[in-house]
C-alpha cells in the first residue's frame, strides 16, 4: 500500500475533548473519529488494527472448537424479562419501542439471544459440550462515557457462551477459555494479569478478568508477593486479625460519652480535634437501597467498596443518601450520622470491627459525638460483612503474605454462570439417565476495540504509539526520504517488493513532503519497524532500519536486503516476546 494513496489525516496537537494518551494518539494518528459523545468510526488504519486482533481472537476461539455465530443487536424484551434482568440491568440497557410500542433494547451482552437459540434446539446430552462466540457490535449507555475506545457506549467485542451438561464439563470449558485468553493476550503482545473479580450485571459464581498493566490505568490489581493470589480492588477480600478480635471481646466495656465536636464533619476533622486515629473512628453512610435506607458502618481509615454491597446484598444498583434524605433519616446533617439510635430498619458493620471496642462515632446530633462505642453491644441487629476496600498493609487473604497494588485494564472477562440463565429460560436437556436437566452455563468476553486503546496505554512515548508487531496497522513502515532521486525511488520500489514477496504488512510512504514530517507519521502511527530509503545511506550501499520499541538504528545491505531484513525482524519480534511462526 502506498501512503499517497491511502486516507490516514493524521494531527499535529491534541484534541482537546481527548483526556488520556490512548485517546489523544488514536485521533492524531488518524485511526478513529468522534461521531457523538462515546461513539466512534474506525478510518482505514484504525480498522485494520481492529481486523488484525479480531484474526487472532478468532483464531484461539477456532483453535479450541468454539464456534462462530452472529446475533442481533437489537432483542426483545420479552427475553430479558424472562431472565428477570430487563428491571435488575440499569439504565446502560439502552431501551426503545418500536412503531407498535413493542419494547426492545440494544444488547450490551447476549446471555438471553443465545440461550434461546439454544434451548430451541439442544435436546440431547450427546449435542454437549457446545461453545458459541461472536464477534459484534454491543452498545452500552455509559452515563459518562470518555477516554475514547477505553468507554465508550459503542464497542467491539467477542463473546462467548458454553453450554455443558454439569459443573465438571462447566469447569473444564471455563479452563479452556482461560487458556485461550491468556494465549491471546501472549500473541498481541501485551503485558498482563488474570485475577479474581465481581460478577456484577452478568451473574453467576465466580470470574476472571484479564487485565493489562498499565501505569495510566482505571482498575487497581491486588496482588500476592507471596502467593499466586491475584484479584481486582473490587474483589479482593480483606481478612481480619483473629487475634484482635479475641483480646478486645474480653475487654469490659466502658460507658457510651457524648461529647462536643463543633463543626467537624470529616473523620480527619475529628481525629485532628480528639487526638484519636482515624482506625479508631467509625463511619456511619446512608444509602438508598429498593428506596428504603441503610446504613453502613465503617472504620474511618477505609473507604466502602459498592461493588461488594451489591454482590452480598444481590441488588443491581445503591445509592448514597442526599444531604436531605441524611438530616431525616439521622436528624442532623451529613458527618454527624451514627449506628446508635439511627432512624433505619437494616445496619450492616464492616467484619472487621466485630468485637471490638471504644470508637468514636457520630450522635445523631449536629456538633457532638460519642465515645466507647462497643461495636457488637451497642449496635443492634447488625450484620456483619466485607464491606471495604482491601488496604496494601492487608495481609493477603490466601496465605497472610504481603500485598501489593498494580493498575490494569480490562481488556477480558470470564464467568462461571452455572444455571442462572438455563433455569431462568428453561434450557434443559435430557441426560443419560433419561432425566431432563438444566444445562450448565460459561460465558466469556473480550474487549476486541479496547485492547486497541489498552495496548497504546501500555506501548507508547513522547512521538507516539509503539504498536505490537502482531497488530500494528502496517508492520513496516518503507520511508522514501527523496522521491525525486531516481536511485532512491528504484531502491525503494526493489525493497517494497522484497517486502511483499515476503508476506509483511507494508506502508510505502513515497508522499512529496519533507523527511522530518514522514520520521513524524511513522512515529506517531506506531510502525514497529521504519526502513529510510536516503541518498547518504544509499550511496554506502545500505540502508537504515529503526526498532520502533527501543528506537535503535541499524544498517542493513541492499545486494542482502532479504536475509538481513529477516534476521533483524525476527530480533524485533523476539524483543516483544513474539513468535514469528505463530503468526
Amino acid at each position: 500500500m502506498k501512503f499517497s494513496q491511502y486516507y490516514c489525516p493524521t494531527l499535529k496537537e491534541d484534541p482537546q475533548d481527548a483526556e488520556i494518551v490512548s485517546h489523544k494518539l488514536l485521533i492524531r494518528a488518524g485511526m478513529i473519529r468522534k461521531l457523538t459523545s462515546g461513539i466512534y468510526s474506525f478510518l482505514p488504519m484504525g480498522l485494520r488494527v481492529l481486523r488484525k486482533v479480531s484474526q487472532i481472537v478468532r483464531e484461539e476461539m477456532d483453535r479450541v472448537g468454539c464456534l462462530e455465530i452472529m446475533m442481533p443487536i437489537v432483542q426483545p424484551a420479552e427475553l430479558w424479562k424472562e431472565s428477570n434482568r430487563w428491571d435488575f440491568y440499569g439504565k446502560e440497557l439502552l431501551r426503545f419501542k418500536d412503531r407498535h410500542e413493542r419494547d426492545f433494547c440494544l444488547g450490551p451482552t447476549h446471555e438471553e439471544v443465545v440461550t434461546d437459540i439454544v434451548r430451541h434446539e439442544i435436546r440431547s446430552y450427546r449435542q454437549l459440550p457446545l461453545n458459541l462466540y461472536q464477534i459484534h457490535t454491543k452498545f452500552r449507555d455509559e452515563i459518562r462515557p470518555r477516554f475514547g475506545l477505553m468507554r465508550c457506549r459503542e464497542f467491539i467485542m467477542k463473546d462467548g457462551y458454553s453450554f455443558d451438561r454439569d459443573d465438571k464439563g462447566a469447569e473444564q470449558s471455563y479452563k479452556k477459555m482461560y487458556d485461550a485468553y491468556t494465549r491471546i493476550f501472549e500473541r498481541i503482545g501485551l503485558k498482563f494479569r488474570a485475577v479474581l473479580a465481581d460478577t456484577g450485571q452478568i451473574g453467576g459464581s465466580f470470574s476472571h478478568e484479564f487485565m493489562v498493566l498499565a501505569e495510566t490505568g482505571e482498575d487497581t490489581i491486588v496482588v500476592c508477593q507471596k502467593c499466586d493470589f491475584a484479584s481486582n480492588l473490587e474483589k479482593a477480600e480483606v481478612v481480619s486479625n483473629k487475634g484482635s478480635e479475641q483480646n478486645e471481646l474480653k475487654e469490659k466495656p466502658l460507658a457510651i460519652e457524648k461529647i462536643y465536636t463543633p463543626n467537624k464533619h470529616t473523620v480527619d476533622e475529628v481525629a485532628d480535634y480528639l487526638k484519636v486515629p482515624k482506625s479508631r473512628i467509625v463511619k456511619t453512610l446512608i444509602y438508598i437501597i429498593d428506596s428504603d435506607p441503610v446504613a453502613f458502618v465503617i472504620p474511618g481509615d477505609r473507604d466502602l467498596n459498592e461493588a461488594k454491597v451489591k454482590s452480598a446484598l444481590k441488588v443491581p444498583e445503591i445509592r448514597m443518601a442526599t444531604p436531605e434524605e441524611v438530616y431525616n433519616i439521622s436528624g442532623c446533617e451529613v458527618g454527624y450520622a451514627g449506628p446508635i439510635g439511627l432512624g433505619v430498619k437494616k445496619i450492616y458493620v464492616d467484619r472487621l470491627l466485630f468485637g471490638k471496642k471504644g470508637f468514636v462515632c457520630g450522635a445523631n446530633e449536629k456538633d457532638y459525638h460519642l465515645k466507647n462505642l462497643d461495636i457488637n453491644e451497642h449496635i443492634k441487629n447488625a450484620q456483619f460483612l466485607d464491606l471495604v476496600n482491601v488496604k496494601e498493609t492487608d495481609p493477603c487473604p490466601q496465605c497472610g503474605g504481603k500485598l501489593k497494588f498494580l493498575k490494569g485494564i480490562e481488556v477480558g472477562h470470564i464467568f462461571k454462570l452455572g444455571t442462572k440463565y438455563s433455569q431462568a429460560m428453561n434450557a434443559t436437556y435430557i441426560d443419560v439417565d433419561g432425566k431432563e436437566k438444566y444445562m450448565v452455563m460459561g460465558c466469556y468476553g473480550i474487549g476486541v476495540s479496547r485492547i486497541i486503546a489498552a495496548a497504546i496505554e501500555q506501548n507508547h512515548d513522547k512521538n507516539g504509539i509503539i504498536f505490537p508487531p502482531s497488530i500494528a496497522p502496517f508492520e513496516v513502515c518503507l520511508v522514501t526520504l527523496d522521491i525525486k532521486d531516481e536511485n532512491i525511488m528504484t531502491t525503494s520500489k526493489e525493497i517494497y517488493k522484497n517486502l511483499i514477496d515476503l508476506g509483511i504488512d507494508v506502508l510505502w510512504d513515497e508522499r512529496d513532503l519533507r523527511p522530518g514530517f514522514k520520521f513524524k507519521d511513522a512515529d506517531l502511527i506506531g510502525f514497529p519497524i521504519h526502513i529510510y530509503v536516503g541518498k547518504k545511506a544509499l550511496s554506502n550501499g545500505y540502508v537504515e532500519v529503526k526498532n520502533r520499541k527501543d528506537g535503535s538504528v541499524l544498517k542493513i545491505s541492499v545486494d542482502d536486503f532479504v536475509h538481513q531484513f529477516k534476521d533483524i525482524r525476527r530480533q524485533i519480534w523476539d524483543m516483544w516476546g513474539l513468535s514469528l511462526t505463530q503468526k
